[in-house]
């Protein structure tokens, strides 16, 4: 079993891997002041808790846009396995050809999701990953990062407007039926989710305009499942996406 580890600056998914299957996801909240023993235990909860053995895994790798998180983690894995886990860093193999100004600039997670998705989807690909910030990758026909764009995700959006203003309330992320709103609740429901909807759908437009073509469209991410049947455009939501593809590169990276 390969332990796939990614961390974001929400959540930190786990998952494990055997067989090229994934057969458990996790999701703990990303917190910076945990240590390394206590990240440590948390693993080893996760594992016992998924009926995995510690002798069982085989191999982990590791994603991280959380710096800070990057050694505790890296620590942890290798406490409780025995072995050192692979952190995925500038230098890798891939598969995927970097054509932005700074490749060492892409996100390991956006570099996870775009090698998954060229290995399961029809090219070019966008690929929207919804968490903490909400970014779009672009990928051409021969597997070229073209580039993308980021900008706030819904929760970051929601915290900001309330910590901005004296009278708006913390608000569900639940979508009302209609898009004009009758009191502030739902105004700002609408707002946020249905105007992050039309945000996705009004970027694909413009991304295929400059391409010149039509693309295929995947949504990953914690909020993927929120926004996305808002959304007007055909577009593939896909949970496994980050693990799968830490999985293809710790196998293209991995001593044999």
């Amino acid at each position: 079993m390969i332990l796939a580890i990614d961390a974001g600056n929400t959540n930190i998914v786990l998952g494990g891997i055997k067989n090229g299957e994934i057969q458990f996801l996790s999701r703990i909240s990303t917190d910076i002041q945990k240590t390394q023993d206590e990240y440590t235990i948390i693993i080893r909860s996760i594992l016992h808790l998924n009926k995995a053995p510690l002798s069982e895994i085989d191999g982990s790798i590791i994603s991280s846009v959380v710096p800070p998180l990057t050694s505790a983690l890296q620590c942890a894995v290798e406490t409780l396995t025995g072995k050192k886990p692979m952190v995925v860093e500038p230098g890798m193999k891939t598969g995927l050809n970097i054509l932005i100004d700074n490749p060492a600039q892409l996100g390991a997670d956006l570099v996870a999701g775009a090698v998954a998705a060229i290995n399961k989807y029809p090219k070019p690909l966008v690929i929207i990953d919804m968490g903490t910030a909400t970014t779009f990758s672009v990928v051409d026909k021969s597997s070229n990062m073209l580039g993308g764009f980021i900008c706030p995700g819904v929760r970051v959006s929601h915290d900001a407007l309330i910590s901005r203003t004296s009278q708006l309330p913390r608000v569900s992320l639940e979508a009302p039926a209609k898009v004009i709103g009758k009191n502030t609740i739902e105004c700002m429901q609408i707002g946020l989710i249905y105007g992050g909807a039309a945000m996705v759908d009004g970027m694909l437009d413009r991304i295929e305009a400059e391409l010149g073509t039509k693309t295929t469209v995947i949504a990953t991410g914690g909020l993927a499942h929120t926004i996305v049947p808002h959304c007007r455009r055909e577009i593939i939501c896909d949970d496994n996406l980050l693990l799968e593809g830490l999985l293809i590169i710790y196998e293209k990276n991995r001593k044999r």
